[in-house]
């Protein structure tokens, strides 16, 4: 008993880590606010790669990943749908940074936000799954939410939207694919690592690794702020429930919220008040919906193990 309550210690200190650190990721992007969200992009992309290759070997995962990628190699499935999520996170994390470095923090907050209600729309369009009576409620309060956004802003929050489906469909392949998160993300990074590499030897405004030297270790570090959080997520999907991962995942956009309202003085005016008031009533919903499920479902696997224990 106590060695499962340890581990669900450090499932939950390894998850908030990692959202704590999604969260405050927007601090991080500032730093190289003068640098093309393009150029971003691709040092993004080279350094995690350089970073998951250094630190598989560290680890003396080579012959594990190796074994991974062979059998992906293998499998043109399997190949087809690792790139397609190779696409999706860069998709993501490039409008992310530009939402970032745009001024929009509250706006990226609001991608994250929805995700989740964003995934119980793709698992009913593509997996056939039902919805629940509380799932469809905050559905439709989540597009209330977004809805008064669009009419008070003048135009559709599409960087929020994209960031929510590019992520979900992202999680929807990787729940398909039968690789370690190492091996998975360094894969994602190597098919895209090319053409960032091309685009900034040739097409960016700025030549490779041109930057003073504080930009220089800013463009140099996002393979550690990538890699890191996710390690740390995965960590924690593997030691605690979903119910509890899913309350963890709101500490991100709730930072980044903090960080675009009083931190970076974002407008924020009465009517997007109301709008988030329906988004976070979807979430409450949406949340204890689920947390009333899985009691349920605890209830019924005890009593299942009690009748066979009496049996």
């Amino acid at each position: 008993m106590e060695k499962k309550q340890n581990e669900q210690l450090i499932g939950i200190a390894a998850g908030a880590i990692a959202y704590v650190i999604w969260g405050i990721l927007p601090m991080y992007w500032k730093l190289a606010a003068q640098v093309p969200a393009g150029e971003i992009l691709a040092y993004r992309i080279l350094w995690s790669f350089v970073f998951m290759v250094f630190l598989i070997a560290i680890l003396r995962k080579t012959q594990e990943v190796w074994a991974e990628i062979q059998h992906v190699l293998k499998n043109p499935r399997t190949a087809i749908l690792i790139t397609c999520a190779a696409i999706l996170i860069t998709v993501n994390w490039f409008t992310f940074i530009f939402t970032v470095n745009s001024g929009h923090v509250t706006e990226a907050s609001l991608g994250y936000y929805i995700n989740p209600l964003v995934n119980v729309l793709i698992a009913m369009i593509f997996l056939k799954e039902r919805l629940t009576r509380a799932e469809i409620v905050a559905v439709l309060l989540a597009f209330i939410g977004v809805m008064i956004l669009s009419v008070h802003g003048g135009r559709i929050p599409y960087a929020a939207l994209i960031m929510a489906v590019s992520f979900s469909l992202y999680g929807l392949i990787k729940k398909y694919v039968p690789v370690s998160t190492y091996t998975g993300l360094t894969l994602e990074t190597v098919i895209i690592a090319p053409f960032a590499f091309i685009y900034l030897l040739f097409f960016a405004q700025n030549f490779f690794m041109s930057f003073d030297m504080k930009t220089d270790l800013v463009m140099a570090g996002p393979g550690i702020v990538t890699a890191i959080p996710l390690l740390l997520f995965a960590t924690a999907a593997k030691k605690i429930s979903y119910t509890m991962v899913g309350f963890l995942q709101y500490i991100g956009p709730t930072l980044m919220f903090i960080l675009g309202v009083l931190v970076y003085q974002e407008s924020f005016d009465h009517t997007e008040l109301i709008a988030f008031l329906f988004i976070w009533a979807a979430i409450l919903t949406f949340t204890f919906a689920h947390i009333l499920i899985a009691r349920k479902s605890k209830q019924l696997e005890n009593a299942a193990k009690h009748i066979k224990a009496n049996s």
